[in-house]
């Protein structure tokens, strides 16, 4: 049975050619050849020498290294990996069109352009982060160690130039770079100079002589290896504490700062704005760096096991507890006592145009119904100037609430002011009725007439939509029943709105945004 590739992918060979024989071959089996002179010796001898060198170790190893560094990507890996990748696109949502009415997402590809998810580039690059995390948690370890206080000189030391620090915060300047000298620098020249294998305690480090070890190289932890491992436990650690530190700062933080209590977050806000502004002036005639000097020790010395106990024979757990819900019961009353909210919804005055048209500006031609706009569709309008068609519904029913918006009243009601809103807008080429159903009309004068039998192609003066007024000389005419009215009139009418309640995040969603006719 022939063996054959369970995978489509490429299997590695790797070639090892020894020199090729320039010299004669043999002509035969049977064929005796002379007895070699001491050049043919010399030349068969380098020969098995080259032969050697090309079956070497070093020869098989750069072999082996430029295969691997020629291995192809992580998207081009075997057929189920593709298929699986193909999968996990067709489930993880994409950004749609109502992306746009979503919150601000900071980790979505429109902010900032990052590679897709795919499994190949997962599973390498979590190999490649744990075989790399060890110095991380070999950092975490040293400072638990320094604070727990397993080493009580270790634990001194750092207090020391700690409180050097408080009292002169020039110092921090030259915190890294004494980092550099003692942490990475002097550790690095002992490797290269190690002491002897037997030697007293009180002997000296050797630092003379040429270097007699290899230079420390930090290299990732082999795949499977005993160090690869201890990461991917303290990674899964490390997980569970990050899990339950955000579990417990949500748990404190979020109630009483997202105004889930209005009352409270309020209060709270107005503690810390007071505190802010008293900072801001008398905050440099506190004593910080005595502050930081006793909140230091006090914090690290609260560390010591001896101190841990000591406190534990206190209650100390319990007396805070109970001052917390002492400080929360205050901080309550205070909140709703002292602190009155609006209860009331936000409103507003939303409008629409009623807008009529007839076919002609004879007198006795009838105005008929057209449509309800958000444009009052004006003589002077951008939209009448460009020639197009006024946009808006039909029916009174159809007009919908501004997006985040309901009704507050039943009904729509007539704006009695007419002339009002004309002066506001500084409409012009136009006669308003200041009794009745207050309608504002198109004034039609005669040199439009002429303008629009002169200039017929004209788009933006056609008589169909009714085109500018060429006298915008005039302003707006109080109907007296003796001009000649255009083409078109409208009229406002008006109604409240209050802000809507949002939905929870997953309902926000899902929900889509209707028409919106009434603007403000």
């Amino acid at each position: 049975m022939d063996p054959r590739a369970s995978s489509s992918s490429s299997i590695p060979i790797v070639t090892l050619s020894a020199p090729h024989d320039d010299g004669p071959s043999g002509s035969g089996s049977g064929s005796h050849s002379p007895s070699p002179s001491p050049s043919e010796k010399g030349r068969r001898r380098s020969r098995r020498d080259a032969l050697r060198h090309s079956f070497s170790g070093e020869r098989l190893k750069e072999k082996l290294e430029d295969f691997a560094s020629h291995k192809p990507d992580a998207s081009s890996g075997k057929p189920h990996d593709r298929l699986l990748n193909m999968l996990l696109q067709q489930m993880i949502p994409t950004e749609g069109a109502d992306d746009d009415q979503r919150p601000k997402d900071r980790r979505s590809r429109k902010y900032v352009e990052r590679p897709g998810f795919s499994i190949p580039a997962m599973s390498a690059n979590f190999r490649r982060f744990n075989a790399r995390i060890g110095v991380v948690f070999v950092f975490q370890n040293r400072i638990i160690r320094l604070f727990s206080w397993k080493d009580p000189t270790h634990t001194l030391s750092f207090l020391a130039i700690y409180s050097f620090v408080c009292l002169d915060p020039n110092l921090l300047a030259v915190l890294p770079l004494a980092a550099c000298l003692f942490f990475v620098m002097v550790p690095s020249f002992l490797a290269r100079h190690p002491p002897p294998p037997s030697h007293l305690p009180t002997d000296r480090q050797p630092l003379h002589g040429p270097p007699i070890a290899p230079p420390q190289n930090i290299k990732p932890a082999p795949e499977f290896s005993k160090d690869f491992w201890r990461n991917m436990r303290d990674l899964q650690n490390s997980m569970e504490d990050f899990s339950k530190l955000h579990d417990t700062a949500v748990a404190m933080i979020a109630p009483p700062t997202n105004f889930s209590n209005e009352s409270l977050s309020t209060a709270i806000y107005l503690l810390i704005f007071v505190t802010s502004c008293a900072l801001f002036i008398a905050a440099h005639l506190l004593p910080w760096r005595l502050v930081a000097l006793v909140a230091g020790w006090v914090a690290v010395g609260s560390l010591h096991p001896k101190a841990q106990a000591f406190l534990e024979s206190l209650h100390v757990d319990s007396f805070v507890q109970e001052q917390s819900e002492v400080a929360n019961s205050w901080l309550n009353a205070f909140a709703n006592s002292d602190i009155d909210l609006s209860r009331a919804p936000e409103q507003r005055e939303v409008e629409v145009f009623e807008l009529q048209r007839r076919a002609n500006s004879a007198p006795d031609a009838e105005f008929e119904p057209f449509l309800f706009s958000n444009s009052s569709y004006t003589p002077l309008s951008p939209t009448r100037i460009a020639g197009d068609r006024p946009r808006g519904t039909r029916f009174f029913e159809d007009v919908q609430p501004p997006r985040g918006w309901r009704w507050a009243d039943k009904k729509w009601v007539l704006d009695l002011m007419s002339r009002e809103w004309v002066e506001d807008r500084c409409v012009t080429g136009v006669e308003v009725e200041v009794e009745g159903e207050r309608w504002v009309s198109d004034i039609h004068y005669e040199t439009e007439v002429i303008i629009n039998e002169e200039m017929p192609s004209s788009p933006a003066q056609s008589p169909t939509f009714g085109g500018p007024a060429r006298n915008a000389a005039k302003s707006w005419e109080e109907s007296n029943g003796l001009s000649r009215k255009g083409m078109w009139r409208r009229r406002r009418w008006v109604r409240l709105v209050e802000r809507r309640p949002i939905p929870p995040p997953e309902d926000v969603y899902m929900s889509s945004g209707g028409n919106i006719t009434g603007p403000f």
